[in-house]
């Protein structure tokens, strides 16, 4: 039998988006690529020393002029995007500023309703926004297994670029204020400021309100050595993204695009530029927004630790999107139980927090199932009590480090690209396809003609840098050298940048999460 019912037509604000330049992974949801306020765009170097300028010149004496002028240009800087979804950010900051003058106030029981209306409110607005497609998608699917046909109309629903970042961001100061962990605030400025501050706005790092919300009641002063140290980071920031990320992103998008008709030992070279595209990109994002922050003479978490050089899964978890799932573990896993009781409800608390983050990252299955993967990866180390060997920095102390280091470290990576495959791919069923094709007699075929000659040398600096200064919070951290070495490793990241750069306003791939 068969039922023909027409889905009302949705439409959220109207159609000016295009759909996400370096497609992951399948996202039904399309943003205004154009006219955004990227790192790596000329708006952004211009606003940059606009902002700078004002905020320590003009607005330093006095704390709530700067806190208001913070406020003012982080939500420029999100409706230079589309100055409707400034709305949405507004709402959100509103609701859970609310909730936390409510928590001061009321009983223990009442606490508890508060907490559960604010999460309910902004897990809800990001479920409608970023997941209304793929409920209704899977839900029409699902009738069809049954002979029930649903024919939509319309689904438009566009993707509010940081939602994801900004909601949890203003979800960790309620879920903090009803644990008593934090001191609700009455000082609505900062508090908005705090939501919406422009370097972390668009893709984290997701700082803590227990953490920098205390920043924005603290007088700020400018300080030469922490300014310089920005400025290191954002140029390390812009030479991964713009040099290392979007010349592997080249490459990928061929090797991916046409991997039917590839040698196999193409598709593990695109498998593996994959694994540095999304880690140069993403961590590119990070050390930009943290150093833009100390610029402005704010601290940022550390978002990532070289997580390629980890030993292990649950190593390469914690030195990977730091600020996220540190969230995860102390929000979700540690509420459900952790690691403690039983067997049974180690191996669910594992599987929900690594389903969660991988539905985190958008709505396909193909995240779902990466989350999938990893969590089968991490369970052993989890059940044998591994998970928490490798609590150091690999070779401490030493040059190079062990054989049985390098091999752990080699496991790991090809481990972790093996999951990034499916990240990547359009589906599930593309991700096998891809994996099926590298298990062929072409494997051991030399990749001469695949393009991208200058990535592996350019990827070589990169690895020696971060190796040498693994220890540091980012790879330019504390040069303690000679002037003239340190000022020419300067202008051989911005003559890299210049000379192999890829220009063009290239979005980060975690934009559209």
């Amino acid at each position: 039998m068969f039922f023909y019912i027409d889905i009302i037509p949705i439409s959220v604000f109207f159609k000016r988006h295009t759909h996400y330049g370096h497609h992951t992974g399948g996202s039904h949801h399309g943003w205004r690529n154009s006219s955004t306020m990227l790192f790596n765009s000329i708006e952004f170097l211009i606003f940059l020393p606009i902002v700078f300028l004002l905020y320590w010149f003009v607005f330093q004496q006095n704390l709530k002029a700067q806190n208001f002028f913070l406020l003012a240009v982080s939500y420029l800087f999100y409706a230079w995007w589309d100055w409707r979804f400034l709305f949405l950010l507004i709402f959100c900051t509103a609701i859970n500023y609310l909730a936390g003058i409510l928590l001061a106030n009321e009983n223990q029981k009442n606490r508890g309703l508060i907490l559960g209306i604010a999460c309910i409110i902004s897990i809800g607005l990001l479920g409608v926004f970023k997941y209304f497609n793929f409920f209704i998608d899977n839900f029409i699917n699902a009738f069809a297994l049954v002979g029930i046909h649903l024919q939509p109309r319309t689904l438009n629903i566009i993707l509010p670029v940081g939602i994801s970042f900004f909601t949890f961001k203003a979800l960790s100061y309620t879920i903090d204020v009803y644990r008593n962990r934090l001191q609700p605030t009455k000082d609505i400025i900062s508090f908005f400021a705090f939501v919406g501050f422009f370097p972390q706005l668009l893709a984290g790092p997701i700082d803590r309100a227990t953490t920098l919300l205390p920043q924005f009641y603290t007088k700020r002063t400018f300080k030469y050595e922490q300014a310089v140290d920005g400025m290191r980071q954002i140029l390390w920031g812009f030479f991964k993204k713009i040099v290392i990320a979007d010349n592997c992103a080249i490459q990928v998008n061929n090797i991916f695009s046409n991997y039917e008709t590839l040698p196999a030992s193409y598709l593990v070279l695109g498998a593996v530029y994959f694994s540095f595209q999304i880690y140069a990109d993403f961590s590119g994002y990070s050390d930009i927004a943290i150093g833009t922050a100390r610029l402005l003479g704010f601290n940022s978490m550390q978002n990532f630790s070289v997580p390629y050089f980890s030993r292990d899964i649950a190593e390469f978890w914690r030195r990977w999107h730091i600020s996220l799932t540190s969230w995860f573990r102390d929000y979700l896993y540690i509420p459900l139980g952790g690691n403690r009781g039983t067997k049974y409800l180690v191996v669910r608390n594992t599987f929900i927090i690594f389903l969660v983050c991988g539905f985190w990252h958008g709505e396909n299955w193909t995240f779902i199932f990466w989350g999938f993967i990893n969590a089968l990866y991490f369970l052993p180390l989890l059940l044998t009590g591994k998970n928490r060997n490798n609590l150091d920095t690999v070779a401490q102390g030493k040059i190079l480090p062990s054989i049985k280091e390098f091999f752990q470290m080699g496991i790991t990576f090809a481990l972790a690209t093996l999951a990034w495959i499916f990240f990547r791919a359009d589906s599930i069923g593309q991700a096998f396809s891809y994996i099926g094709s590298i298990f062929s007699k072409t494997l051991i075929t030399y990749p001469g003609g695949s393009g991208g000659k200058l990535i592996l040398p350019m990827l070589l600096i990169m690895l020696l840098v971060e190796w040498l200064q693994r220890n540091k919070q980012h790879a330019l951290e504390n040069l303690n050298m000679h002037p003239v070495m340190r000022w020419s490793i300067y202008y051989a990241l911005t003559l890299g940048i210049i000379l192999f750069g890829v220009f063009g306003k290239n979005e980060f791939i975690y934009f559209q999460f």
